[in-house]
């Protein structure tokens, strides 16, 4: 099996992004044509294998970026989590205000800066939905 997938990455070669084919098919990794009605797109298996690596990097860079986030109860966890993975960490680091709110217990305050945001202005009820989550502590 090994000498057949070698093989298949040197003939396809190895793309970490999305790339057109010689066809002008959208494809990514080795030879998987993503296409819309061409392609085998990605499987729900696939989709929930990549959504779990992405959570597991946002809370790793969270908890190694910020010494408050491990003691944040779930809903606050999971609302900087969902903040990290829309944004992306280094985005993310520009809430100075919001993320100081946070270190301070001040949770008010930070869903208020989160608000006062372009970010906020562009996801709609997903800002609104997370920062109850900040304020309240609670799910919505």
């Amino acid at each position: 099996m090994q000498k057949l997938l070698d093989m298949l990455k040197r003939h396809e070669g190895v793309r970490h992004y999305v790339y057109d084919d010689h066809l002008g098919y959208a494809t990514i990794g080795v030879g998987r044509c993503v296409e819309k009605n061409v392609g085998l797109g990605l499987s729900h298996d696939e989709i929930e294998y990549l959504l779990q690596n992405d959570v597991n990097r946002c809370i790793e860079e969270l908890d190694s970026n910020f010494t408050w986030y491990r003691n944040l109860c779930e809903a606050r966890r999971d609302a900087m989590i969902n903040l990290c993975f829309n944004l992306g960490l280094p985005r993310l680091k520009k809430f100075v205000k919001a993320l100081a709110a946070m270190e301070a217990g001040n949770y008010q305050e930070a869903a208020v800066e989160f608000l006062d945001s372009r970010w906020a202005k562009q996801v709609g009820t997903r800002a609104l939905e997370v920062t109850h989550m900040i304020r309240s502590g609670e799910y919505v």
